[in-house]
């Protein structure tokens, strides 16, 4: 014969302290070393550089055609840079004939005059050819 037992089930009801939410400081209730924080931090932003809004964008077509070549130039630059240390490399690992060499480097000094010729028609100088990328550093 089977025993069935009929188990009784007991539930554990403790309630739990309820945690109130802490409510923010009010304005007023701010200590005045707070206030007088917040006020310094003020004058050094203003004293630092003022307005730190984004340049806006000139739309004055001279202007935009200006940024357009520097862009160009620049990107170009650091391409014909990046040509000449690979044509460097292979010089000095010996890969290259020396009419090769001497066709590189021709090519890359008449690259190098065309860019100073287009600086010089849209009164940019060479140290303008530039980008600035922020944490990274300067491009060229």
């Amino acid at each position: 014969m089977k025993r069935t037992t009929a188990h009784k089930k007991t539930k554990r009801t403790a309630k739990r302290p309820t945690r109130r939410a802490r409510a923010p400081k009010p304005a007023a209730a701010l200590g005045a070393i707070e206030i007088q924080e917040i006020e310094s931090l003020r004058a050094e932003l203003a004293r630092i550089g003022g307005d730190f809004r984004p340049p806006r964008w000139n739309a004055n077509p001279d202007d935009v055609r200006r940024s357009v070549v520097k862009l160009v130039l620049t990107l170009v630059e650091f391409v014909r840079q990046l040509l000449e240390r690979q044509a460097i490399r292979r010089v000095d690992a010996g890969t290259l004939s020396a009419e090769d060499t001497e066709a590189i480097g021709l090519a890359l000094m008449r690259l190098e005059d065309t860019i100073r010729d287009l600086c010089a028609q849209f009164d940019l100088a060479p140290e303008d050819l530039n980008l600035d990328l922020g944490p990274v550093g300067r491009l060229l």
